[in-house]
């Protein structure tokens, strides 16, 4: 048989959770003012955008060369085709991202492809679209890839990055 004064208990602490439920609102507000916010109990982080190019899509042999002014693309393009015969490879990386090498990196490291919610879509560690060591993909059409990094003295050292694809596009 259970006492009087454990039901009493419980009944105290299931009347103090149905009080706490109806003054509380979804952003977190009350009669009594702003309630704390518990670890793991908080709104859900909001959802990434997803990614507008899929790591298939970018993996495989690329030419690769830069230009600093938007006169110097076509020659640039034409420069990145003649680098197949030494091609850089980009591939799946083990948690689906694409495995490249960083700035100033020598050994490549699993990037993220990344969209922010104004439609930019970013290359470049996990963490939110257009960080210090991302680069913001300015076009991409299977075949032609422009890499711009987001980070200004990377930009100003490296330029605007071409891949052209060296020999079929992904599948």
């Amino acid at each position: 048989m259970v006492s009087d004064g454990v039901l009493g208990r419980v009944a105290g602490i299931v009347a103090a959770g149905f009080l706490l439920t109806a003054c509380g609102t979804v952003g977190g507000d009350s009669l009594f003012g702003q309630l704390p916010t518990l670890p793991g109990l908080g709104s859900p982080p909001p959802s990434e955008t997803p990614p507008r190019y899929t790591a298939e899509e970018i993996v495989g042999r690329w030419g690769v060369a830069s230009y600093h002014r938007d006169l110097d693309r076509t020659r640039s393009e034409a420069a990145a085709r003649r680098q197949c015969n030494k091609a850089y490879t980009i591939s799946k990386g083990p948690n689906g991202g694409v495995m490249m090498h960083l700035p100033d990196q020598t050994q490549p490291v699993e990037l993220r492809i990344k969209t922010a919610p104004d439609g930019k879509t970013f290359i470049g560690p996990a963490g939110e679209p257009g960080g210090p060591q991302d680069r913001e993909i300015l076009s991409f059409d299977g075949r032609v890839m422009v890499l711009r990094h987001t980070d200004p003295e990377a930009a100003g050292r490296y330029g605007t990055t071409i891949y052209v694809r060296c020999g079929p596009t992904a599948a």
